[in-house]
């Protein structure tokens, strides 16, 4: 038998000496690597299963209120605009849609959020398996499941967390359309890029990579010589048309602006920091690589191989240029105009890594060390799930700064529902003052609307007169027992009576004081 074939059967076979035929050598494999080797299909569910459910249930178990920014996305969900100052709107719709599904419960927004992960990872190994094997594939969404972007961020769904599977299923058709010329992928290829557009404000700079490619070789441009892109663009367009009206009427079609020359420094510092945090996030990867070589095995000749066929030149630069472009031209954008994250997010630029990773190394991997990097591997996975139930319940004993989780969304929403109704005999219908606490209250059962007092535009559906005129309650953190308004917000609101300070207890106090927050109703006016 040929040393090609003892490869492909899975690295096992004779070992031949110098001058003799010795007996086959008993080796140890462990059994994840015979489900890489025998069903891949099967160890992707399990890992990405596993993952999912682990992010379904560390927010259940240490969260009291939604992570910073998830209130606030569904109090515009619950409005249904076609846009908003946020961006589009799907993502917001489909929050609100699965927290009413769930009974108003976070539940539904968390499983949500693990959907797209799922997805996200469905379509890196669909795109892998058909560059590399199934094999390889489920090396690469391993590798890539370790990347700390899809942890803990994965729960706080929102824009960035739905786009990934939009991206992951846009590389995965345009691969079918440019690599394997399936003209049947374009009517997908379609409807994910009117999703994606409707998901982020970041979509038309993403798609300018995929049709840059597109264009650059001989190969890639002979995929566009048909009438398939046209129709393509026609449903694109019917998607994308009512948010593209709204756009119009709102005429916010500026970019952030551009910086003064004295600050392009304190830019070029961020966009670096950028790229440095997507490299300290792919950390875990660089670690089991490093791992897995053959320095640190010493008998690097008795490792178990998982082989593939050679892989397809223009999925080599597809994959080269889709693992480096988003994270290189993300943070250079983010930098440049002064964005928080880079562009697409952290889980838009690294998805591809892992696959670049596994092409890079060769058409044999060797899977060194195995009980180590058994271990390693699920380190990683866990350690941001324990550095978040660590910080949930250490963090109130050893110091006072609070968490955003940790306030009691429920007694919140509950208190302020309650005292409003039993008040007027009406259900609340609307809630300002601090954002963070309003944005907890809206959350309640009634779904009171959200208005962003301070900037009155960012909330269009209630407006200064329609708040007063249907009364509303307005909250604020209180200094002390007296509980007097923040000074802003007195003149914003004359004529409120502040009530008595309400305490709450966090579920776990550790030494952080009771949470007091002031309030006043404004009573609703008479109907004539």
């Amino acid at each position: 038998m040929s040393a090609a074939k003892l490869v492909a059967c899975g690295g096992g076979g004779l070992y031949h000496g110098p001058t003799e035929l010795r007996w086959p050598l008993m080796r140890f494999t462990s059994l994840i690597i015979e489900l890489i080797r025998a069903r891949p299909r099967l160890m992707f569910w399990l890992v990405v299963s596993a993952q999912a459910l682990l992010w379904v249930l560390v927010p259940l178990l240490v969260y009291s209120s939604p992570p910073e920014g998830v209130a606030t996305v569904l109090a515009y969900g619950r409005e249904y605009q076609v846009g908003s100052d946020l961006g589009p709107p799907l993502a917001f719709w489909l929050a609100d849609i699965a927290f009413r599904a769930a009974g108003g419960h976070m539940v539904g927004v968390y499983l949500l959020a693990q959907v797209c992960f799922i997805i996200t990872f469905y379509g890196l190994f669909q795109l892998a398996r058909s560059m590399v094997g199934p094999q390889h594939a489920v090396i690469a969404v391993l590798l890539t499941s370790t990347v700390t972007a899809f942890a803990e961020q994965g729960a706080e769904f929102g824009p960035l967390v739905l786009a990934r599977p939009l991206w992951a299923l846009v590389l995965w058709h345009s691969w079918e359309i440019i690599g394997r010329g399936r003209r049947s992928a374009w009517f997908a290829l379609s409807i994910e890029v009117g999703l994606l557009l409707l998901t982020t404000v970041a979509a038309p700079a993403l798609l300018l990579l995929p049709i840059g490619f597109a264009l650059s070789t001989a190969r890639s441009r002979r995929a566009l010589m048909s009438l398939d892109p046209l129709f393509s663009l026609l449903v694109v367009a019917v998607l994308v048309l009512p948010y593209g009206i709204w756009l119009l009427r709102a005429d916010i079609f500026a970019l952030p602006p551009l910086p003064a020359l004295g600050d392009l420094g304190d830019r070029a510092l961020l966009g670096a920091e950028l790229f440095g945090g997507l490299l300290v996030a792919i950390g875990g990867m660089a670690l089991l690589v490093l791992l897995n070589t053959s320095r640190f095995d010493p008998r690097p000749d008795d490792a178990p191989v998982v082989y593939r066929a050679p892989v397809d030149p223009l999925a080599r630069q597809f994959v080269y240029f889709f693992a480096l472009a988003p994270a290189l031209l993300g943070a250079i954008v983010a930098g440049l105009f002064g964005l928080k994250h880079v562009i697409g997010g952290a889980g838009i630029a690294l998805l591809m890594v892992g696959l670049a990773v596994v092409i890079a190394t060769g058409d044999l991997i060797h899977l060194r060390r195995q009980r180590v990097l058994r271990a390693a591997w699920a380190a990683l996975v866990a350690a941001p799930a324990l550095a978040v139930i660590v910080a949930s319940v250490v963090q109130p004993w050893v110091s006072q700064t609070e968490l955003a989780t940790s306030l009691p969304a429920k007694d919140i929403a509950r208190y302020f529902g309650d005292s409003f109704e039993r008040r007027t005999g009406r259900p609340l219908s609307a809630v300002a003052g601090d954002p963070e606490l309003a944005g907890l209250i809206a959350m309640g059962a009634s779904r009171p609307h959200l208005f962003l007092d301070a900037t009155p535009s960012r909330t269009p559906w209630v407006t200064p007169a329609t708040f007063n005129e249907r009364g509303g309650v307005v909250v604020w953190r209180a200094a002390d027992t007296a509980g007097r308004p923040p000074p802003e917000l007195a003149m914003r609101f004359p004529d409120i009576v502040p009530e008595l300070p309400r305490a709450f207890e966090r579920m776990i106090a550790g030494r952080q004081p009771l949470l007091r927050i002031g309030w006043a109703i404004v009573r609703p006016k008479a109907a004539p």
